[in-house]
């Protein structure tokens, strides 16, 4: 308790000018006699502490010592808390909730934040993320299964780089010993992860793969025009955020997006299919086609 208070103690002077003794054993609710022993321990440890007399008198810390706190405004210390602090629930990171304690000490606004975020993922993530985070750090192979874009099931062996947060999921960079290259696979396609005692020598440069999503949105080539019930608004804006919206009069819904190629669209075929009957491939014909085969399938199959 006491090492928390000093090193409280110590962001508190380094944002304020001068700060009494009364004002701190108040604030950490110690005696003063606690407050001189504290600042006499701060200045013991290297910390240029000076003591300033008289009716506004207390304790600071010389300017040379302190950094610019225009480079550090009350905007940024927020948003540097909710980012740690959301990334130290996700990891159990008790070195970034230090940070975050740290940060909140020289909060000049005492209110509650506005903005919150939670980069953990899906349901179940959380434990993968520290098992990978804690391999990267200690370069450790890591070996799992794996299902690839083309339902192929095969087991991987790794070296773990890096991990990476793009649009709502996580992605693990990494160098593939089965494939013998670098390789970008999706947590939620990864099972049966486990951590081998085996550490890996070689030095690996953190530029990841782009994802599929990254590269379709660079060569957009193909209008696809989808129509959603006015049932079917919220979800349809949860899926399709990014695309051209027309609202129409009847209240239902036309987005209009653009894909690379019509042939790897499977993924629209399933989301679209997932509305029943509150949404509609208009154009083009060919996806149009597509998904009325996949629905006549699915009737033989419950015939």
């Amino acid at each position: 308790m006491k090492l928390e208070r000093l090193i409280s103690m110590i962001y508190m002077l380094l944002n304020n000018e001068v700060l009494s003794a009364s004002a701190l054993a108040e604030k950490y609710d110690v005696s003063q006699r606690t407050i001189y022993r504290d600042i006499d321990a701060i200045g013991a440890a290297g910390i240029p502490v000076i003591s300033y007399q008289g009716v506004n008198g207390g304790y600071g810390i010389i300017e040379e010592y302190k950094m610019d706190k225009s480079l550090l405004g009350s905007y940024d210390i927020g948003s540097l808390i909710t980012i740690l602090h959301s990334l130290s629930t996700v990891f159990d990171d008790e070195r970034a909730m230090e940070t975050v304690r740290k940060l909140q000490t020289i909060q000049s606004e005492d209110r509650p934040p506005n903005m919150s975020m939670d980069i953990s993922g899906r349901r179940g993530h959380k434990t993968s993320l520290r098992i990978l985070r804690n391999a990267i750090n200690s370069r450790q192979v890591v070996q799992f299964e794996y299902i690839n874009g083309k339902n192929e099931r095969a087991n991987r062996a790794v070296e773990p780089i890096s991990l990476h947060y793009n649009n709502d999921t996580w992605y693990l960079y990494a160098y593939c010993r089965t494939r013998a290259d670098y390789r970008e696979f999706k947590l939620s396609r990864i099972a049966h992860l486990l951590v081998l005692p085996e550490r890996y020598q070689r030095s690996h440069e953190v530029t990841r793969q782009r994802t599929s999503y990254e590269r379709n949105a660079e060569s957009e080539r193909v209008d696809v025009l989808l129509w959603f019930s006015s049932d079917s608004l919220a979800r349809a804006l949860d899926f399709f955020y990014d695309g051209e919206r027309s609202f129409n009069p009847d209240g239902s819904l036309t987005i209009k997006l653009k894909l690379n190629d019509v042939s790897s669209a499977k993924w629209l075929l399933s989301i679209i299919m997932s509305f029943g009957d509150g949404a509609e491939i208009v154009e083009p014909i060919e996806l149009r086609q597509a998904l009325k085969s996949n629905l006549e399938k699915m009737i033989q199959r419950y015939d």
